[in-house]
């Protein structure tokens, strides 16, 4: 079983702006700082923040899912696209054989002082573990965006 959930926020600042935290490892560092209830600790394995960085999230006990790794799969600073997938743990423990996030900063057409920020999760479940793509929400996602929209309007 194949899936896909997305999520879009306007951002006012500049696509330029909003990919210098969304393409780097900044990102992490403030999800881990303002948000302890979602993710309580990002620890980098490996790697700068570019493509084949490995970073380990932990999460507060009672969250629900258990920690995992993913990979950077895809750091594309001329398109402002970045995708990590977990390689251990986490949705994996649980029948997931995919679970990958993509981050986009969009540039709005006509209006280079916004831009739209785009979070978007591709799962596929085993047939077997089929109910437990009941886990998978945006919402935490949205957070994360609501969080950098925050950071970044207000530098």
């Amino acid at each position: 079983m194949f899936g896909t959930v997305s999520e879009e926020r306007e951002v006012s600042v500049p696509a330029s702006e909003a990919w210098k935290l969304y393409g780097t490892l900044r990102l992490a560092k403030i999800v881990g700082e303002a948000l302890p209830n979602l993710i309580e600790k990002i620890e980098v394995v490996e790697g700068d923040g570019g493509a084949g960085t490995i970073v380990k999230l932990c999460f507060p006990p009672g969250a629900g899912l258990g920690d995992y790794k993913e990979k950077f799969t895809v750091v594309d600073d001329e398109k402002r696209v970045k995708e990590t997938e977990i390689v251990e743990g986490g949705y994996l423990d649980i029948g997931f054989s995919l679970y990958r996030v993509r981050f986009q900063v969009i540039e709005k057409e006509g209006n280079s002082s916004s831009c739209i920020t785009k979070s978007t999760i591709e799962y596929e479940v085993k047939e077997e573990s089929a109910a437990n793509a009941s886990f998978v929400s945006i919402q935490p996602l949205a957070k994360i965006m609501e969080v950098a929209a925050n950071c970044l309007v207000g530098s």
